[in-house]
């Protein structure tokens, strides 16, 4: 019925040699570089600047990139970054302030690095490195100057090893491999993978993302060590879950989040992304969870991807209202895929300390991922889980009986499916519904949807076309027609209670009745209802007529 496979990614062509073609703020920053670095060698001190890294390759793929790092030989950044601040004096250029960032080994900080706005540029200052790992750390035991190559070698993937020498004005390839990886769009390790990868397993990670991010194909030697398990042991108790949950969050809300979900199952890494949670949590699920294959991540962000992408065609288009948030909101994009991620601890629950039932998909974004409410991860993937029985409930019924204005309105509105505290959108709510809903419809083998999707997809299309013809879309954000000052005039209480917040809920079904109704129509239907049947089920403790005063 429909395929995921995405459009491929157009690459530009490398020249030979290849050239970086500079901004005027680029130009004047190396010249001021190069200008530094002669007065240096007039007073004996020797040093070259490369630019290293992501810069150096995006400008290689037509991007533009702010994020330039400087690289220098024999010279600490600090140092190299006070000579720059004092020669741009000297000329009458103005820098900011040299601000010097500490070592931090958790935060794959290993040497000190300064940062300067230069020509209104940030830029780091850093010297070339090499270095030494002991087993069970990712931290290098051993750090010094290091050459061009020995820098070189120590990065990710070739593509990020390469460097451009300020002085020459050439792109510099050390490992030899980094431009012809770049042109044939490939994703390697510059040493031998598995040494690469046990120095410091986030880099598994990180080629994942890279891989995805550029649609580029990653190495057999790369995908056999990625794989094995002495590596991936090492990425649960070497690396801090910030820094997995730092990556599985660019990658959701990168270019291809469904190409990091594939490498993410073809390199079985499920369990040491989405898995490292408390004794509690992990004891409560059986060992033979850990032996699925989780094919229902893999082909629930697959249906998101099929879903919510126009250039795929296929017959039952979902309803435009179903996508539209997604298509303006990359917020809300990410959630999803996270979510669809998440599929396989859809009714997986736990006890916690005070014998509480608790989701663990709650537990695998707050422990294994460390991602916090920021971005509505931890509060709006949970809640989308949380939503899904009510949801389908409700499909279920107007499949057989079709839903009033009222109660089609009050779903909308509920907070398990609609609230903004959460980042939760009612069209989001039933999108990833239908996500979870076609996961019995999809083929794994063709990776598609199967013809019989599209009864499902019509059933949620239907759905939809009520909401529309009820004009509710509009109307899910109103507020009530009443406060509770209002609530109180109708009732002749000065001083209303808690139980204002059920007379709430009455008003909002009245006006869901009564679309074109009036606040003065909504108060005197409030009259006929007595106030006794909102105080009714209050605690006997107090005696109503002491609680309420009256006018």
């Amino acid at each position: 019925m429909s395929t995921t496979r995405r459009p491929i990614i157009e690459r530009i062509p490398l020249s030979d040699p290849p050239k970086i073609e500079l901004t005027e703020v680029e130009q004047n920053i190396c010249r001021l570089l190069n200008d530094c670095t002669a007065s240096l060698a007039e007073r004996g001190i020797a040093t070259t600047c490369r630019i290293a890294g992501g810069w150096v390759r995006d400008k290689l793929l037509g991007s533009q990139s702010n994020d330039i790092d400087v690289a220098l030989s024999n010279l600490m950044g600090e140092e190299f970054a006070g000579h720059l601040h004092e020669f741009a004096q000297s000329k009458g250029i103005q820098l900011g302030t040299i601000a010097k960032i500490e070592k931090n080994p958790e935060q794959s900080k290993h040497l000190e690095t300064a940062t300067m706005k230069v020509l209104g540029l940030d830029i780091d200052f850093v010297n070339l490195r090499s270095e030494e790992y002991a087993v069970g750390s990712r931290i290098p035991t051993g750090v010094r100057f290091g050459t061009p190559l020995e820098d070189a070698l120590r990065r990710d993937i070739t593509i990020n090893a390469l460097f451009y020498n300020v002085q020459t004005g050439l792109v510099e390839d050390f490992t030899e491999k980094g431009l012809d990886d770049l042109r044939q769009g490939t994703i390697r390790t510059p040493m031998p993978p598995k040494e690469t990868f046990q120095d410091d397993p986030l880099r598994v990670l990180r080629c994942v993302r890279f891989a995805s991010r550029f649609g580029f194909n990653v190495v057999q030697d790369l995908k056999d060590a990625a794989k094995d398990k002495t590596v991936q042991d090492a990425l649960i108790a070497k690396v801090s879950r910030e820094r997995v949950g730092d990556e599985v969050g660019k990658m959701i809300k990168g270019r291809d989040p469904l190409g990091a979900a594939e490498l993410i199952h073809e390199l079985a890494l499920y369990r040491a992304i989405f898995g490292v949670m408390p004794a509690e949590v992990a004891n409560s699920l059986p060992e033979s969870f850990w032996d699925q294959t989780f094919s229902d991540a893999l082909h629930a962000a697959s249906i998101l991807y099929i879903l919510t992408n126009r250039h795929i065609s296929f017959e039952a288009r979902p309803h435009p209202l179903l996508t539209s948030i997604v298509e303006s909101d990359t917020g809300a994009k990410a959630r999803l895929y996270l979510a669809a991620l998440l599929v396989p601890y859809i009714d997986k629950t736990y006890q916690d300390q005070k014998k509480k039932i608790q989701p663990i998909v709650a537990s695998a974004i707050r422990d294994s991922l460390k991602l916090g409410s920021q971005n509505h991860y931890l509060d709006g993937v949970p809640t989308l889980f949380a939503s899904l029985p009510i949801v389908k409930k409700h499909l279920s019924d107007h499949q057989e009986v079709p839903l009033s204005r009222v109660k089609l309105g009050l779903l909308l509105r509920n907070k398990l499916v609609h609230n903004s505290a959460t980042g939760s959108h009612w069209a989001t709510s039933l999108l990833f519904a239908l996500v979870t809903d076609l996961l019995a419809h999809f083929d794994a083998k063709t990776d598609s949807l199967t013809d019989d999707a599209q009864g499902v997809i019509n059933r949620y299309n239907t759905f939809l076309d009520s909401v529309t013809d009820f004009g509710l879309q509009n109307d899910v954000d109103s507020k009530p027609l009443l406060n509770g000052r209002e609530i109180g005039q109708a009732f002749g209480v000065s001083k209303p209670g808690p139980w204002v917040g059920k007379v709430l809920e009455d008003v909002i079904e009245w006006q869901l009745a009564h679309p074109h109704g009036t606040k003065d129509g909504c108060q005197e239907w409030l009259r006929s209802r007595t106030i006794d049947a909102y105080i009714a089920g209050e605690p006997e403790t107090t005696n109503p007529s002491k609680r309420l005063r009256t006018k």
